[in-house]
Formats: structure tokens, C-alpha cells, sequence
């Protein structure tokens, strides 16, 4: 099945739906899937990524087995 036949079909199940609460839960899925995730970050986490983006850059990396070996 190609995309458009893909889509058609997709829009035929939508409107035989007469659930409105699913109907609803299937546009928050669309909508989610628009939206960047940076920008649902908060500032403290955005800045934590960027801290840890800076340290890789710098060359300050562990080994997983080492960070393994550490928290537990």
C-alpha cells in the first residue's frame, strides 16, 4: 500500500469514529508529533544537555562500563 492509499485510508477510519474523546486523543497524538522536544524542556534541563554536549567536546567522556561500574 502506498501513502496515499495509506492516508485515505486512515481519513475513512477517522470519520466512521463517533467517539469524540478518541477523536480527540487522536489529534493530541498528531499535535505531539509537530512539536520539538527541546521546547518542552524546562530551562534547568536544557542547560544540563548543553553542560553535557560541552563536556563530550572537550573530550571529558567514561566508558559505560565504567558509569556501570560506578552507580552500582
Amino acid at each position: 500500500m502506498d501513502l496515499q492509499t495509506s492516508k485515505i485510508e486512515l481519513i475513512k477510519m477517522i470519520l466512521e469514529i463517533d467517539n469524540f474523546d478518541l477523536i480527540q486523543g487522536i489529534s493530541n497524538i498528531l499535535k505531539k508529533k509537530e512539536t520539538d522536544f527541546w521546547t518542552e524542556l524546562t530551562t534547568d534541563e536544557k542547560e544540563e544537555i548543553k553542560l553535557g554536549i560541552q563536556q563530550l567536546d572537550n573530550g571529558h567522556r567514561v566508558s559505560f562500563e565504567d558509569f556501570l561500574r560506578k552507580v552500582s
